[in-house]
Protein backbone atom coordinates (compact mmCIF):
# COMPACT_ATOMS: atom_id res chain seq x y z
CA UNK A 1 0.00 0.00 0.00
CA UNK A 2 2.62 2.34 0.98
CA UNK A 3 4.76 1.76 -2.58
CA UNK A 4 1.18 2.29 -4.36
CA UNK A 5 0.50 5.35 -2.35
CA UNK A 6 4.47 6.79 -3.31
CA UNK A 7 4.39 5.37 -6.94
CA UNK A 8 0.81 7.43 -7.24
CA UNK A 9 2.60 10.65 -5.95
CA UNK A 10 5.49 10.34 -8.33
CA UNK A 11 3.39 9.42 -11.00
CA UNK A 12 1.10 12.77 -10.37
CA UNK A 13 4.14 14.61 -10.09
CA UNK A 14 5.67 13.42 -13.17
CA UNK A 15 2.58 13.72 -15.57
CA UNK A 16 1.69 17.47 -14.02
CA UNK A 17 5.31 18.44 -15.04
CA UNK A 18 4.91 16.45 -18.46
CA UNK A 19 1.88 18.88 -19.23
CA UNK A 20 3.15 21.65 -17.99
CA UNK A 21 6.57 21.64 -20.09
CA UNK A 22 4.31 20.58 -23.29
CA UNK A 23 2.16 23.80 -22.38
CA UNK A 24 5.25 25.82 -22.27
CA UNK A 25 6.45 23.96 -25.51
CA UNK A 26 3.46 24.94 -27.31
CA UNK A 27 3.92 28.65 -26.53
CA UNK A 28 7.48 28.58 -27.67
CA UNK A 29 6.48 27.20 -30.72
CA UNK A 30 4.13 30.15 -31.45
CA UNK A 31 6.27 32.28 -30.21
CA UNK A 32 9.24 31.64 -32.32
CA UNK A 33 7.53 30.00 -35.04
CA UNK A 34 9.93 30.33 -37.46
CA UNK A 35 12.75 29.17 -35.55
CA UNK A 36 10.91 26.33 -34.26
CA UNK A 37 10.29 25.46 -37.95
CA UNK A 38 13.48 24.85 -38.48
CA UNK A 39 15.32 23.36 -35.09
CA UNK A 40 12.07 21.51 -34.09
CA UNK A 41 11.12 22.68 -30.88
CA UNK A 42 9.26 19.12 -30.03
CA UNK A 43 13.08 18.22 -29.98
CA UNK A 44 14.35 20.11 -27.90
CA UNK A 45 11.67 19.93 -25.65
CA UNK A 46 12.44 16.34 -25.73
CA UNK A 47 15.97 16.66 -25.55
CA UNK A 48 15.68 19.39 -22.39
CA UNK A 49 13.27 16.89 -20.57
CA UNK A 50 15.29 13.59 -20.61
CA UNK A 51 18.38 15.99 -19.98
CA UNK A 52 16.74 17.49 -17.04
CA UNK A 53 14.91 14.57 -15.46
CA UNK A 54 17.42 11.78 -16.44
CA UNK A 55 20.07 13.42 -14.69
CA UNK A 56 18.06 14.14 -11.87
CA UNK A 57 16.88 9.89 -11.34
CA UNK A 58 20.53 8.93 -11.69
CA UNK A 59 21.38 11.79 -9.12
CA UNK A 60 18.68 9.97 -6.84
CA UNK A 61 19.79 6.22 -7.66
CA UNK A 62 23.45 7.46 -6.36
CA UNK A 63 22.14 10.15 -3.44
CA UNK A 64 23.47 7.08 -0.63
CA UNK A 65 26.09 6.15 -2.31
CA UNK A 66 27.52 9.68 -3.45
CA UNK A 67 26.34 10.83 0.56
CA UNK A 68 29.23 7.82 2.14
CA UNK A 69 31.20 9.39 -0.66
CA UNK A 70 31.89 12.96 -0.34
CA UNK A 71 31.14 13.08 3.37
CA UNK A 72 32.98 10.77 4.74
CA UNK A 73 29.90 8.63 6.57
CA UNK A 74 30.63 5.73 8.05
CA UNK A 75 27.76 3.24 8.28
CA UNK A 76 27.48 1.15 11.77
CA UNK A 77 27.17 -2.39 11.66
CA UNK A 78 24.18 -3.25 13.73
CA UNK A 79 25.42 -5.47 15.58
CA UNK A 80 28.19 -2.71 17.26
CA UNK A 81 29.32 -3.22 20.72
CA UNK A 82 29.97 0.64 21.11
CA UNK A 83 27.20 2.16 23.36
CA UNK A 84 27.43 4.86 21.66
CA UNK A 85 26.91 3.76 18.32
CA UNK A 86 24.04 1.32 19.57
CA UNK A 87 22.63 4.12 21.31
CA UNK A 88 22.13 6.14 17.91
CA UNK A 89 21.07 2.55 15.94
CA UNK A 90 18.37 2.40 18.44
CA UNK A 91 17.24 5.98 18.57
CA UNK A 92 16.86 5.78 14.86
CA UNK A 93 15.07 2.66 14.49
CA UNK A 94 12.21 3.41 17.11
CA UNK A 95 11.58 6.40 15.61
CA UNK A 96 11.36 4.58 12.21
CA UNK A 97 9.05 2.16 13.75
CA UNK A 98 6.48 4.97 14.96
CA UNK A 99 6.89 6.51 11.65
CA UNK A 100 5.67 3.74 10.32
CA UNK A 101 8.84 2.68 8.20
CA UNK A 102 8.97 -1.08 7.27
CA UNK A 103 12.85 -1.07 6.33
CA UNK A 104 14.84 0.25 8.77
CA UNK A 105 17.29 3.45 7.65
CA UNK A 106 21.29 2.65 7.38
CA UNK A 107 22.61 4.69 10.14
CA UNK A 108 25.70 6.87 9.70
CA UNK A 109 28.31 9.12 11.72
CA UNK A 110 30.64 11.61 9.75
CA UNK A 111 33.56 12.93 10.84
CA UNK A 112 32.75 17.21 11.31
CA UNK A 113 32.92 19.46 13.78
CA UNK A 114 29.80 20.97 12.57
CA UNK A 115 26.58 20.59 14.38
CA UNK A 116 24.56 18.74 11.70
CA UNK A 117 22.66 15.49 10.42
CA UNK A 118 20.84 14.84 7.10
CA UNK A 119 19.20 11.85 5.65
CA UNK A 120 19.26 10.83 1.74
CA UNK A 121 18.15 8.19 -0.43
CA UNK A 122 15.97 6.78 -3.57
CA UNK A 123 13.29 5.99 -1.29
CA UNK A 124 11.54 5.28 2.04
CA UNK A 125 13.21 1.62 2.01
CA UNK A 126 16.65 2.88 1.27
CA UNK A 127 17.51 5.51 3.11
CA UNK A 128 20.74 6.96 5.19
CA UNK A 129 20.33 8.61 8.26
CA UNK A 130 23.93 10.30 9.72
CA UNK A 131 24.64 12.96 11.83
CA UNK A 132 28.02 13.99 12.75
CA UNK A 133 30.04 13.84 14.70
CA UNK A 134 30.23 17.49 16.07
CA UNK A 135 26.15 16.89 16.91
CA UNK A 136 27.16 13.61 18.99
CA UNK A 137 29.56 15.69 21.41
CA UNK A 138 27.95 18.33 21.71
CA UNK A 139 23.98 17.75 21.88
CA UNK A 140 22.20 16.36 24.84
CA UNK A 141 20.45 13.14 23.83
CA UNK A 142 16.74 14.62 24.08
CA UNK A 143 18.11 16.93 21.48
CA UNK A 144 19.40 14.30 19.46
CA UNK A 145 16.17 12.64 19.11
CA UNK A 146 14.91 15.69 18.12
CA UNK A 147 17.21 16.20 15.25
CA UNK A 148 16.70 12.46 14.11
CA UNK A 149 13.13 12.73 14.58
CA UNK A 150 13.13 16.06 11.86
CA UNK A 151 15.12 13.56 9.42
CA UNK A 152 12.91 10.44 9.87
CA UNK A 153 9.99 13.05 8.71
CA UNK A 154 12.15 13.85 5.79
CA UNK A 155 12.19 10.27 4.57
CA UNK A 156 8.39 9.63 5.81
CA UNK A 157 7.33 12.23 3.39
CA UNK A 158 9.67 11.42 0.30
CA UNK A 159 11.81 14.70 0.54
CA UNK A 160 14.81 13.44 -1.68
CA UNK A 161 12.91 12.23 -4.04
CA UNK A 162 11.27 14.75 -3.95
CA UNK A 163 13.71 17.67 -3.85
CA UNK A 164 15.35 15.78 -6.75
CA UNK A 165 12.16 15.83 -9.06
CA UNK A 166 11.72 19.72 -8.60
CA UNK A 167 15.37 20.12 -9.29
CA UNK A 168 14.81 18.23 -12.60
CA UNK A 169 12.25 20.05 -13.62
CA UNK A 170 14.02 23.10 -13.42
CA UNK A 171 17.23 21.64 -14.96
CA UNK A 172 14.61 21.28 -18.07
CA UNK A 173 13.11 24.50 -17.83
CA UNK A 174 16.03 26.20 -18.11
CA UNK A 175 17.48 23.87 -20.49
CA UNK A 176 14.62 24.59 -23.12
CA UNK A 177 14.59 28.31 -22.22
CA UNK A 178 18.15 28.60 -23.02
CA UNK A 179 18.24 26.93 -25.87
CA UNK A 180 15.06 28.45 -27.65
CA UNK A 181 15.95 31.98 -26.90
CA UNK A 182 20.14 31.36 -27.94
CA UNK A 183 19.13 29.99 -31.26
CA UNK A 184 16.34 33.03 -31.62
CA UNK A 185 19.31 35.58 -30.71
CA UNK A 186 21.67 34.09 -33.23
CA UNK A 187 19.59 32.61 -36.06
CA UNK A 188 16.36 34.63 -36.33
CA UNK A 189 13.45 33.07 -38.13
CA UNK A 190 14.78 32.74 -41.12
CA UNK A 191 14.20 29.67 -42.76
CA UNK A 192 17.48 29.63 -45.47
CA UNK A 193 19.43 26.91 -44.30
CA UNK A 194 22.49 28.92 -45.85
CA UNK A 195 22.28 31.66 -43.45
CA UNK A 196 23.75 30.59 -39.99
CA UNK A 197 24.86 32.18 -36.77
CA UNK A 198 27.63 32.03 -34.60
CA UNK A 199 28.09 28.89 -33.35
CA UNK A 200 30.18 30.72 -30.45
CA UNK A 201 27.60 33.26 -29.68
CA UNK A 202 25.03 30.75 -29.03
CA UNK A 203 27.18 28.66 -26.88
CA UNK A 204 27.75 32.12 -24.98
CA UNK A 205 24.05 33.41 -25.21
CA UNK A 206 22.70 29.98 -24.11
CA UNK A 207 25.24 29.64 -21.35
CA UNK A 208 24.23 33.11 -19.94
CA UNK A 209 20.34 32.71 -19.79
CA UNK A 210 21.14 29.21 -18.89
CA UNK A 211 23.20 30.22 -15.20
CA UNK A 212 20.27 33.21 -14.84
CA UNK A 213 17.24 30.57 -15.38
CA UNK A 214 18.64 28.10 -13.27
CA UNK A 215 19.03 31.00 -10.63
CA UNK A 216 15.57 31.92 -10.82
CA UNK A 217 14.36 28.15 -10.88
CA UNK A 218 16.84 27.86 -7.61
CA UNK A 219 14.56 30.40 -5.84
CA UNK A 220 11.48 28.17 -6.46
CA UNK A 221 13.48 25.10 -4.94
CA UNK A 222 14.79 26.91 -1.70
CA UNK A 223 11.13 28.04 -1.35
CA UNK A 224 9.67 24.22 -1.20
CA UNK A 225 12.60 23.67 0.77
CA UNK A 226 11.87 26.12 3.15
CA UNK A 227 8.03 24.93 3.15
CA UNK A 228 8.99 21.08 3.74
CA UNK A 229 11.35 22.07 6.72
CA UNK A 230 8.47 23.12 8.41
CA UNK A 231 6.47 20.36 7.58
CA UNK A 232 9.45 18.02 8.88
CA UNK A 233 9.60 20.15 12.43
CA UNK A 234 5.95 19.55 13.06
CA UNK A 235 6.54 15.26 11.79
CA UNK A 236 10.27 15.62 14.33
CA UNK A 237 7.80 17.05 17.04
CA UNK A 238 5.23 14.07 16.90
CA UNK A 239 7.82 11.31 16.68
CA UNK A 240 10.12 12.35 19.14
CA UNK A 241 7.80 14.76 21.18
CA UNK A 242 7.74 18.72 20.92
CA UNK A 243 9.30 19.30 23.96
CA UNK A 244 12.27 17.85 22.35
CA UNK A 245 12.21 19.17 18.65
CA UNK A 246 12.32 22.53 20.30
CA UNK A 247 14.80 21.90 22.26
CA UNK A 248 16.97 20.52 19.37
CA UNK A 249 16.24 23.71 17.09
CA UNK A 250 17.14 25.57 20.27
CA UNK A 251 20.31 24.05 20.26
CA UNK A 252 21.01 24.78 16.77
CA UNK A 253 20.27 28.51 17.49
CA UNK A 254 23.16 28.76 20.08
CA UNK A 255 25.24 26.87 17.89
CA UNK A 256 24.52 29.55 15.09
CA UNK A 257 25.23 32.01 17.38
CA UNK A 258 28.71 31.36 18.40
CA UNK A 259 29.00 30.15 14.74
CA UNK A 260 30.17 27.05 15.55
CA UNK A 261 28.25 25.19 13.08
CA UNK A 262 30.26 27.36 10.22
CA UNK A 263 33.41 24.62 11.53
CA UNK A 264 34.44 22.38 8.82
CA UNK A 265 33.28 22.05 5.02
CA UNK A 266 29.89 20.58 4.40
CA UNK A 267 29.38 19.47 1.42
CA UNK A 268 26.83 21.87 -0.68
CA UNK A 269 25.23 18.94 -2.47
CA UNK A 270 23.57 17.49 0.69
CA UNK A 271 23.49 20.73 2.75
CA UNK A 272 19.88 21.73 1.61
CA UNK A 273 18.95 17.71 3.34
CA UNK A 274 20.65 18.48 6.68
CA UNK A 275 18.40 19.83 9.63
CA UNK A 276 19.98 23.79 9.35
CA UNK A 277 21.41 25.96 7.49
CA UNK A 278 22.95 29.57 6.90
CA UNK A 279 20.77 32.43 5.78
CA UNK A 280 22.10 36.10 5.58
CA UNK A 281 21.00 39.22 3.67
CA UNK A 282 18.57 39.87 1.19
CA UNK A 283 19.73 37.42 -1.19
CA UNK A 284 19.84 35.02 1.81
CA UNK A 285 16.41 34.99 2.48
CA UNK A 286 15.79 34.26 -1.10
CA UNK A 287 18.10 31.48 -1.36
CA UNK A 288 17.78 30.19 1.97
CA UNK A 289 16.35 26.74 1.60
CA UNK A 290 16.02 26.67 5.49
CA UNK A 291 13.78 29.26 6.88
CA UNK A 292 15.19 30.90 9.91
CA UNK A 293 15.42 29.24 13.19
CA UNK A 294 13.50 31.50 15.17
CA UNK A 295 10.40 31.01 12.72
CA UNK A 296 11.21 27.72 13.01
CA UNK A 297 10.99 27.25 16.66
CA UNK A 298 7.94 30.06 17.08
CA UNK A 299 5.75 27.65 15.08
CA UNK A 300 6.30 25.05 17.25
CA UNK A 301 5.45 26.70 19.78
CA UNK A 302 2.01 28.44 18.41
CA UNK A 303 1.31 25.13 17.68
CA UNK A 304 1.75 23.64 21.03
CA UNK A 305 -0.55 26.58 22.47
Amino acid sequence: MKFLQTARRVALFLLVNFLVMLMVGIIAAVLFHGVAARYGYGNILIFSFVIGMGGAFVSLAMSRWMAKWTMGVQVINPDTTDPDEQRLLQTVYQLARSAGLSAMPEVGIYNSPEINAFATGPSRSSALVAVSSGLLSHFRQYDIEGVLGHEMTHIVNGDMVTMTLIQGVVNAFAYFFANVLSIAMTQGSSRDDDRRGNPFMEWIIFQLFYSVLLALGSMVICWFSRWREFRADAGGARLAGRDHMISALKALKAVHEVGADQAGTPHPAFQALKISGKTAGILGLLFADHPPIDERIARLEQSAG
